[in-house]
Parts: structure tokens; sequence; C-alpha cells
């Protein structure tokens, strides 16, 4: 299975910032020294062109953030220093959803071991997202002419508010969020399909709402492709998910998703997203058991074709 990181591009932030960017070059070692790529398939990504950007993003915002011209309150919101590395790796992080998409139409599964910045609007950026690579990607698909309907099933624990702003009103991108319901943003988007959970629900409450949500999203979107953004902070252990999912119900989101996508027969990309665990550790376990879950996934649909 093909999977995509972009970690060698350091955001570089001052000591002590919340941020866990070790997570990253982590994850890429546990995947490094497993079976989940074979020769080859592990690959830095291009970066995500001008073009691909405006396709999701205002002129004007995508000037301020490559100039270094953000205002204070835009730099405090997006939560990162400006530096040109920051825009270099974001670039990147979107160019790896982008490579996982068509991986993921070529052979059934692909990854980004970044990516799943959904926070960020057309116009700007906010909650550690600059660029919203599921929009540029999906749009990027749709433009080559290798996906028509594209479905975003993010499962990240803060609602995808500006994947949601971005793609209200298009028909062919079917957004689905199922999150915390008080947890950050405080101001919801509208998503095609949200699925807000109370502070504190356990495996039984949210596989029970991914399953209903999950259902009707891949009813109703009829995709060609999947962008998974299988995020790490549904877990009881993150210090800013609120939830009590455990890593064996994460286990089981992802079979949920990838297995009821692979039924139908949907090319899945799966992205990484938010993770917050005092102990990092913790994030890369339950991204790793994405990325694996995915691998297994893909070993009989080599050779199938989309789009």
């Amino acid at each position: 299975m093909k999977v995509f990181y972009s970690d060698h591009f350091v955001l570089p932030l001052p000591e002590g910032h919340r941020f866990p960017m070790t997570k990253y070059s982590l994850l890429r070692e546990r995947v490094e020294a497993s079976s989940v790529c074979g020769p080859g398939e592990l690959r830095q990504p291009e970066a995500v062109t001008d073009e691909e950007i405006l396709r999701a993003h205002d002129r004007g915002y995508l000037y301020r953030v490559a100039s270094g011209a953000l205002t204070g309150k835009e730099i405090r919101r997006i939560g990162f220093p400006w530096s040109e590395r920051m825009v270099e790796r974001s670039r990147r992080a979107s160019g790896g959803t982008l490579g996982a998409c068509l991986a993921a139409l070529e052979e059934g599964f692909a990854a980004n071991l970044a990516g799943g910045t959904h926070h960020a609007f057309a116009h700007r950026g906010e909650g550690y997202c600059v660029f919203n690579d599921s929009a540029i990607a999906a749009r990027a698909v749709q433009a080559a002419g290798r996906a028509g309907r594209v479905v975003i099933i993010d499962t990240d624990v803060h609602q995808g508010n500006g994947t949601a702003a971005i793609l209200q009103g298009d028909p062919t991108v079917f957004t689905f969020s199922i999150h915390g319901e008080k947890n950050f943003p405080f101001h919801k988007e509208r998503s095609d399909l949200d699925a807000p959970l109370p502070d504190g629900a356990d495996d039984g409450e949210y596989l029970d709402a991914l399953r209903s949500g999950l259902e009707r999203a891949l009813e109703e979107s009829r995709p060609d492709l999947a962008i998974y953004l299988a995020g790490a902070d549904p877990f009881e252990g993150d210090r800013l998910g609120r939830l009590s999912v455990s890593k064996a119900g994460l286990a089981e989101r992802d079979r949920l998703v990838l297995e009821g996508c692979r039924e139908r027969n949907v090319p899945v990309a799966v992205t990484m997203a938010g993770g917050y665990s005092e102990d990092v550790g913790d994030i890369v376990d339950v991204h790793f058991a994405s990325i694996q879950r995915a691998a297994k996934m893909a070993q009989p649909q080599r050779g199938l074709t989309h789009g």
C-alpha cells in the first residue's frame, strides 16, 4: 500500500508549544519498521500547486499565507508561527492527501501520514490547519476526471467546520462528521451529515452513531472515492478529546469505515487528523492501527482501477 509522509518538512515551533509535532516522524518510523509498505511505496509527496489550492481557497488568503502577510489575528487563529517552512509543510501535507487519493483510485487503499486539516476555511485557517487538504484533494481528482463523487468521512473529535463550509452546496462532495457536540469549534458549520456526541461518549455510543451515520453517508453520496480522517483524538486518553473511546473502539471504527467502503468497492485515502494525548505513543498507536488495517484491506484490492 502506498503511504505518503511529509515529516521531513519540519514546521519550527517555539519550545513548549502544545502541538505534538513529533507524532509524524514517530509514525513514519513505525510504518518503516513494519510490513505495511512494499519497496518504493513509502513516498514523499509533491507540494500542491497554487492552482490546486485555489480550487478550495481564496486567492487573497493564499497570497497572505505564501508571502508572510497574514495578520497577527490570522496567525493566532491558526496557532502556528508563520515561516516559509510552515508554508512548504502545509503544501506537502496537502500533497500527501492528493497523492493518497490518486493511489487509492488505482489500488483501493492508500494513506497520508499527515493531513486531515479540516479547520481551514476558504479565506482563513484555524486550529492548526492552514490549507484544507480534503477539499483540495477532492477537487483535484475531480478536475483530473478521476472521480466524480467524493465522500469525506471525518472521525476527528472536532467537527470538520472548514471542510463543511468550503464544500457547502456542492452536490458532488458529501461531508460526514462525527464529533464532540460541545468540543471545539464552538460554532459548528453544517456538514451534509453531522453526528454530534455528548462528552464522555464511550465505545458503544460512539460506534452506534458511526454505524448509522456511515451507512447513510455512503448511501446518499454514492461515491467514487472516500477520504477518511482517522483522528486519534476520540481516544479516552486525549487531553482535548472529551470522549471515552478506547483503542479497541477506535480499531473497530477503522474496521467499520474501511470494510464499509470496500463492500461498496469505494477506494479510500486515509489521513491522520488530530491527536493530543499526553503520551505521544498513544497517538502513534491509534494512527498506526488505522494504517495497518488499511494495508490489510489493500491486499485483495491489487490491480483494481476506478474512476
